[in-house]
């Protein structure tokens, strides 16, 4: 798990995992790019996160991976990342193209669900929470 102040080099990391992977005989190098989009008039988004829990998350991401004799990358930007530019990058390691294609698929679909990072419109120079795309995570709030 990588976490970078601001927007992501796409090409330095991806570029470094497939370098660093290439001759472990994997079968499976796959990547998901997350794109800032230019909508609703925002100027982009800035991300908060709770790195313990995070770590936490990855790492059972990890484990169910290792089952599958794959591993999981994965990068984020903390703090703002303007449109058109990268925030969130996803990878998966596998000997096999069904399992790197299932895994990338479930993990980025969980990591939307539940990775405790918290985002904010920016606009007109204002960070706003962007509550109404936000979803609350397993465990967090006051307890009942």
């Amino acid at each position: 798990m990588e976490l970078y102040n601001g927007e992501l080099n796409v090409t330095e990391i991806t570029n470094r995992w497939f370098i660093q992977n290439k001759d472990k005989n994997y079968g499976a190098i796959i990547t998901f790019v997350g794109v800032v989009r230019d909508e609703d008039g925002i100027d982009g988004l800035s991300f908060d996160i709770y790195e313990p829990l995070l770590k936490k998350w990855f790492d059972a991401w990890q484990e169910k991976a290792k089952e599958k004799n794959a591993t999981i990358f994965m990068a984020h930007s903390k703090g703002d990342v303007l449109n058109h530019a990268s925030s969130f990058i996803a990878g998966v390691l596998s000997p096999k193209r069904k399992v790197a294609l299932s895994l990338i698929n479930d993990f980025v679909e969980d990591f939307k669900a539940n990775a405790p990072i918290w985002k904010y419109d920016l606009k007109n120079a204002q960070r706003i929470y962007a509550k109404d795309r936000s979803q609350a995570i397993n465990g967090a709030g006051i307890l009942s």
